[in-house]
């Protein structure tokens, strides 16, 4: 064979390989997630683990649930992921189980899963897609990436706009409402609140409300009960340990010079609604909403 054959036979064989390798690169899918990493897939995500509730929810959200293979400890919703098989708990994985299940996306979360545990997972070949919405645009974006993960762009971007119209809804009703200093109880013991970059300290800001922990340089920040009486709230909101739990209240109707709890404004607010970053949040902002309103009618 000439040289002039042997240039047409690479020029054809060079042609070719690119016309096979079309499909794959169409077939390829991928999405950056919230540590800057691009996730890609050789296929949609068809056995999804999700590594925690509020990331089982985001799966269902984004049209997915019907692709997920495992979760963890307390994902209960929606009902259906009752029905799925745990692997531990956010903090502590059952890899042997895990593997068992055979997953080809792993939804982590950023600073829920322990590093080491995520980096096990990537060692055995696993892509690890890390997510934490830190915004209401965050939570969308987050159902669209992960739909178009598991191509379910369709019902994905559908409940993400959804979400996103709620708030934008909630931002306008409010944007002119009389503010109304608030403590938001995150936890009991250690007594925690959270800090206006929170997510939940964007729902307090969303509904009028002023965060008298706002400027403190932790997210989720430890604080004392002479704190909080000192920063004399006029509205106290918790969550607790279950959705019709109360009592983390209680301790609060003890100090009648807080003005939070001598105008009765002790509010609790179900802590799913407000303490996952998934479409729910609109729900729980809602709820949040009313409660500040309550708040002012009593002025």
């Amino acid at each position: 064979m000439n040289r002039s054959a042997i240039r047409h036979l690479i020029v054809f064989l060079t042609a070719l390989l690119a016309v096979w390798q079309v499909p794959l690169q169409a077939a390829q899918v991928c999405a950056t997630d919230d540590i800057g990493e691009e996730v890609c897939l050789g296929q949609p995500a068809a056995r999804i683990a999700a590594l925690s509730p509020g990331a089982t929810e985001l799966v269902w959200a984004a049209g997915a649930g019907d692709k997920v293979v495992a979760v963890v400890a307390f994902s209960d919703y929606p009902e259906q992921a009752k029905d799925v098989p745990s692997v531990g708990s956010h903090t502590r994985l059952d890899l042997e189980r895990l593997m068992k299940l055979q997953p080809d996306l792993v939804i982590g979360w950023v600073t829920g899963n322990p590093p080491e545990q995520i980096e096990a997972l990537k060692d055995l070949g696993l892509p690890v897609f890390s997510i934490e919405p830190r915004s209401f645009e965050g939570v969308s974006h987050t159902i669209e990436r992960l739909s178009r993960l598991a191509s379910t762009e369709e019902k994905g971007f559908a409940e993400a706009d959804r979400f996103r119209q709620g708030i934008a809804a909630l931002e306008r009703q409010y944007r002119d409402a009389e503010t109304v200093s608030v403590f938001y109880q995150v936890w009991d013991e250690p007594l925690m609140t959270v800090n206006d970059e929170h997510l939940i300290g964007k729902v307090i800001t969303l509904c009028g409300g002023v965060n008298v922990f706002g400027n403190l340089d932790r997210l989720v920040p430890r604080i004392s009960a002479e704190a909080v009486i000192g920063a004399n709230p006029e509205a106290i909101l918790a969550g607790g340990m279950g959705e019709e739990n109360r009592h983390w209240l209680s301790r609060w109707e003890a100090f009648p010079g807080i003005d939070a709890t001598a105008r009765d404004n002790l509010y609790f607010i179900p802590p799913s609604l407000v303490q996952r970053p998934t479409p729910r949040m609109l729900e729980g902002s809602q709820l949040f909403c009313e409660r500040l309103d309550d708040a002012r009618a009593k002025r």
